[in-house]
């Protein structure tokens, strides 16, 4: 009996180390979020699962081994969601913040670089936003979730003068 209960604590232990290794090494790489990974991302992430899951059980193949640790997973997981939800400096570490790209017409490139985007990834956003020039865009922001946001100057004169003619109306 005393075996059994120093097999789930390997398991325990080896998954736990295997997450928190694979986070953190997603963290450096700079990947928060889903619509960040690219297609080599993506298999690299099912090669490490694969990779380490004899690393997680052990010796541990069985079906109770495998149940301990998807049920470590799954705590871990919702522990760092809590985690992030309660707290906002480790939000600013997992998720980080968002990222000026283009102000006022102006291209950010020390943040395209810092954040590895190409200009031709840059306008492919623009375009899904219906914005074919970089001098058009008021605002355009690199958020959390890993998506583009844009403001166009024409979005703000058109909600400008939606507000003016409402004005008109009021009276």
């Amino acid at each position: 009996m005393i075996q059994l209960g120093s097999d789930i604590l390997d398991v325990v232990l080896r998954t736990a180390t295997v997450y928190l290794v694979i986070v953190f090494g997603l963290l450096l790489l700079g990947k928060k979020e889903l619509s960040q990974i690219s297609v080599t991302d993506l298999v690299f992430i099912l090669l490490i699962s694969n990779a380490v899951q004899n690393a997680m059980v052990g010796d541990n193949t069985t079906l109770g081994g495998g149940l301990v640790a998807a049920g470590v997973l799954f705590l871990l997981n919702f522990t760092f969601r809590r985690l992030n939800y309660s707290s906002k400096t480790l939000r600013k570490v997992i998720q980080g913040e968002p990222v000026l790209l283009i102000y006022e017409g102006n291209l950010n490139e020390r943040n395209l670089k810092k954040e590895s985007i190409t200009e031709e990834e840059l306008m492919a956003a623009l375009r899904e936003h219906g914005v074919d020039r970089i001098e058009e865009v008021k605002l355009a922001m690199l958020e959390i979730d890993g998506n583009i946001s844009v403001v166009s100057k024409d979005f703000v004169n058109r909600t400008k003068h939606k507000k003016q003619v409402k004005g008109l109306f009021k009276n």
